[in-house]
């Protein structure tokens, strides 16, 4: 498991990098300084919670656990609702559909998840080797 969210750390810090390289030169130029504002915000969030999976896998060699596991893959659905959330809330300021504003209810189960990954990376440390089931792996 480690091992898939490192790999997997490492290609969402590249899409991070991606992301917010193209909020500063492209995006700036065409949506509002408030849709940057929740741009920037998704990506530095994203930023965050990639090195949060990346910490994630170096300590489940350490900590084998199932706590690591379901923080790793919080911190990862959280990114996919929080930080989505946050682009697609940017980008529908530019093709201004205010119908579809609604998206922003999914960014608080972003957060949640973001909340429950760091409890269960804190526990995860504190139990280690409690692997409760291998196909959870």
């Amino acid at each position: 498991m480690q091992k898939r969210f490192i790999q997997l750390a490492a290609l969402l810090a590249a899409l991070s990098v991606i992301l917010g390289a193209f909020g500063a030169h492209a995006l700036k130029q065409i949506i509002s300084e408030k849709a940057l504002e929740v741009y920037e915000t998704g990506v530095r969030y994203q930023f965050y919670h990639v090195l949060a999976l990346l910490i994630t896998g170096i300590l489940y060699k350490e900590f084998t656990s199932n706590y690591l596991v379901w923080a790793g893959r919080l911190f990862v659905t959280g990114m996919l609702f929080f930080c989505g959330s946050m682009y697609f809330l940017a980008l529908v300021d530019l093709v201004l559909q205010p119908g579809l504003k609604w998206i922003g209810a999914i960014t608080p189960l972003g957060g949640i998840c973001f909340i429950a990954g760091w409890l269960l990376l804190a526990v995860g440390v504190g139990k280690k080797n409690t692997i409760i089931s291998q196909h959870l792996k």
